[in-house]
């Protein structure tokens, strides 16, 4: 069998020990890699993947996008707003909502098409610098902003640890903010820790290299 299915597999197996009651989603994370590396997984039947970069994802996925319109495309890094018109075309799901300007002009180029796109946003729980994310004391204003006045689909809440601390804290904490704004998805967890964010209620998972490989 593809060693890509079998790392797959195993990493579905791994999810299904650890949480088996609740349903976790698998954002195969199919960025820099080319269509020949990724076809084994979508031949397979999975549904979920992930791509970091507006242009890639558009030369990449949009033949095959029309030839099966059940598979999901997740934007998972960051999106400017100069992209948000290609972006809301070829994204079914966006994980980097982050602040306001961003997410009115996601609205209006959604209401153009008449697409509704399904939304994460983005907490900066560590309060990094160089990272995005809303801070979380701008969290529950941003959240009612885009609900009450844009009318965007926000289904949950997505986090980035810091790389050199416990990301299970972190993990905790996005936990507790997603309850309080009554929301049921939470996008958190990649190769090296997904499952520490499954044991804390992640319902999305991007992993990449525990199925693809090392990226060169």
């Amino acid at each position: 069998m593809n060693t890509i299915i079998e790392s797959f597999k195993k990493i579905k197996s791994n999810i299904s020990s650890l949480n088996p009651a609740k349903s976790v989603n698998i954002i195969a994370v199919s960025k820099t890699f080319p269509m020949e590396h990724i076809y084994p997984l979508v031949d397979y039947g999975h549904l979920h993947f992930g791509e970091n970069k507006v242009q890639e994802a558009i030369s990449k996925w949009t033949d095959i996008k029309l030839k099966r319109n059940n598979l999901n495309l997740h934007m998972i890094g960051k999106l400017q707003r100069n992209k948000a018109k290609d972006a809301v075309k070829i994204f079914d799901y966006i994980h980097s909502l982050d602040n306001q300007k961003l997410a009115a002009t996601l609205a209006k180029y959604q209401n153009i098409i008449k697409k509704k796109i399904k939304y994460f946003i983005q907490v900066n729980l560590g309060n990094e610098i160089h990272k995005s994310g809303i801070p979380v004391n701008e969290l529950d204003p941003f959240y009612n902003y885009c609900i009450n006045e844009l009318n965007l689909n926000v289904i949950g809440l997505m986090v980035i640890p810091p790389n050199d601390k416990n990301p299970t804290r972190y993990f905790k904490t996005l936990q507790e903010l997603n309850n309080s704004l009554a929301l049921k998805n939470l996008s958190m967890g990649m190769s090296a820790d997904y499952t520490e964010a499954v044991e804390n209620g992640s319902t999305f998972v991007r992993v990449g290299s525990s199925i693809f490989g090392l990226r060169s």
